[in-house]
């Protein structure tokens, strides 16, 4: 079932610009256009209607769009089911957080022993681009961290709630006479506000609870630098080069680390999200129940990200 000429007209319609479409399914624009002319020839109707350089869908090209998504999609669930009929198969999986890679490293072994023919893909990528990846069906399973449920509606189920701590060196002059306890807003902002924080950049999940969390309390850094390995602000941290916002799941190095709680407490869910037209079969029905009870079956302790890789998005 060859469909690579109805793709062409879902990039042309996606991208509204006949270049960036080329460029895209990596075709000459030639090529494209003269593909697009014989087509409408055929039918005996424009699909696209051309404006100054941008195309958008008459009537008729949004019928033809809507039956080419249909038939693409049926080639995609046909070939799906054909592969699982001999336990081939391969299932994507994007994450975004440690906790994910180290769930996903204790599954995998458990589940290739009853089905070894399945691959699992597995794509690290920050918040925004795991959103996209799902949106445009480029992975079946997307395993993150978010404030809430709501970017992805009815697709995600919460695994657990984690708990964001505030950290920072312990030789910091606070951390001498302050060595554990729970802060405040308006301790951290009087006791901090000369202080360099450590964010990760903007889309993440831990980005968007400080953001919350300053708002709240009016307050705005006076210095603060940006990343999204979790590795780095940490060294940075435990150096007393910054202070920043740490989920329990990253909170590790307790050695050279204060972990305060907030109060109120701040808080983040660790979803499971998959895409929206996802049919299961048998092996990804099981790979989805690995995924929903991991915590049930384990509680997971800070130490333990010891033993993975530090070096991670958040």
């Amino acid at each position: 079932m060859d469909v690579k000429y109805l793709k062409y007209i879902l990039a042309i319609a996606r991208r509204r610009n006949m270049t960036k479409a080329a460029e895209e399914l990596y075709v000459s624009q030639s090529s494209l256009s003269q593909y697009l002319s014989r087509l409408e020839q055929e039918l005996g109707t424009p699909l696209f209607i051309r404006n100054k350089g941008e195309l958008s869908l008459t009537p008729a090209g949004e019928l033809y769009v809507d039956a080419a998504e249909k038939v693409i999609k049926i080639q995609k669930d046909l070939y799906h089911k054909i592969d699982f009929l001999s336990q081939r198969g391969l299932i994507r999986v994007g994450v975004t957080s440690n906790f994910a890679l180290r769930m996903l490293s204790e599954i995998i072994p458990r589940f290739r022993e009853l089905y070894p023919g399945v691959v699992i893909e597995i794509t690290e990528t920050g918040l925004p681009g795991l959103k996209k990846l799902l949106v445009k069906e480029e992975i079946d399973v997307g395993i993150c961290a978010e404030a809430s449920t709501v970017p992805f509606g009815d697709w995600a189920e919460v695994l657990r709630e984690e708990e964001v701590f505030f950290a920072i060196s312990r030789v910091h002059p606070y951390a001498q006479t302050h060595p554990h306890g729970t802060l405040t807003m308006e301790e951290l902002v009087h006791v901090f506000a000369d202080d360099n924080f450590v964010f990760s950049k903007k889309g993440s999940s831990l980005r968007m609870l400080c953001n919350m969390y300053f708002e709240a309390c009016d307050f705005t850094p006076s210095a603060f630098c940006e990343t999204n390995s979790i590795s780095a602000t940490r060294n940075m941290v435990a150096q007393n080069a910054g202070v920043a916002f740490i989920a329990e799941s990253c909170s590790i190095d307790r050695e050279h680390i204060v972990y305060y709680p907030l109060s109120p407490s701040l808080r983040r869910l660790n979803l499971v999200v998959h895409r929206k037209n996802w049919l299961q079969n048998e092996p990804e029905k099981s790979f989805m129940d690995f995924v929903l009870n991991y915590f049930k079956e384990n509680h997971e302790c800070p130490y333990i990200a010891e033993n993975y890789p530090a070096n991670s998005v958040f």
